[in-house]
């Protein structure tokens, strides 16, 4: 196998959340003092990265570990309701079928993240989360060394720019979603080292190539 480890984010990769984050963004813009998103602001922002995202709802970078705890907690709130995209569980159960160690790092709790999982939470050999918005590049390093592996061993798969960007860092290769929170276009103008259009292409591409074969650049 290509990769012996698969790091996922969760929220607009695992967890369709984005019509949850667009229900309450403006209610946390207005108690923390940041731009309003309008409607017709969301595809702009699907195409920015997330400094530009910051950048243009006008918030100090002091604020962010703050409307971070606020989400987490509204989350917490609402995490019955926010579903998983459709396919997740057979594509999990596939991957760990094939041998992978499936690892989870996410802004998000872990708790929360057990709780939209539900069962397919057992899958997950390792949980790193509550990752700041540039922090997970170290918690891939850290999720590397609790599972003895060598960089080369994983890929991270989100569906943010900041995913491929954190996974550059940290030196491991990248997967972005096409479905999530940024659009297509501003994942591939980063060059990701796959990216994927339909959830079953995850599997169809990791299990495919023979061990110690690097993926054609997409």
């Amino acid at each position: 196998m290509p990769y012996t480890l698969i790091i996922f984010d969760l929220d607009g990769t695992l967890a369709d959340s984005f019509p949850w984050f667009r229900l309450h963004v403006n209610a946390v813009a207005a108690r923390y003092g940041f731009r309003q998103v309008k409607d017709e602001d969301v595809e702009r922002l699907r195409h920015a990265s997330t400094r530009e995202i910051l950048d243009f709802l006008a918030v100090p970078s002091w604020k962010l570990p703050f409307i971070a705890r606020h989400m987490r907690r509204l989350k917490t709130a609402h995490a019955a309701s926010i579903p998983l995209f459709a396919g997740v569980g057979p594509m999990l159960d596939t991957l760990a079928a094939h041998g992978h160690q499936l690892a989870l790092v996410s802004s998000d709790t872990e708790a929360n993240a057990r709780e939209k999982l539900g069962p397919l939470a057992a899958l997950f050999a390792d949980f790193d989360c509550s990752a700041s918005v540039f922090g997970k590049a170290r918690k891939f390093r850290r999720v590397l060394k609790r599972a003895r592996l060598a960089p080369h061993d994983a890929i991270a798969i989100g569906d943010e720019t900041r995913d491929i960007e954190a996974a550059r860092a940290a030196g491991i290769a990248c997967g972005a979603v096409t479905w999530g929170y940024a659009a297509e276009k501003a994942l591939r103008d980063r060059q990701p080292d796959y990216v994927f259009e339909r959830m079953e292409e995850i599997v169809e591409r990791l299990t495919s190539l023979p061990a110690g074969q690097d993926a054609a650049p997409v």
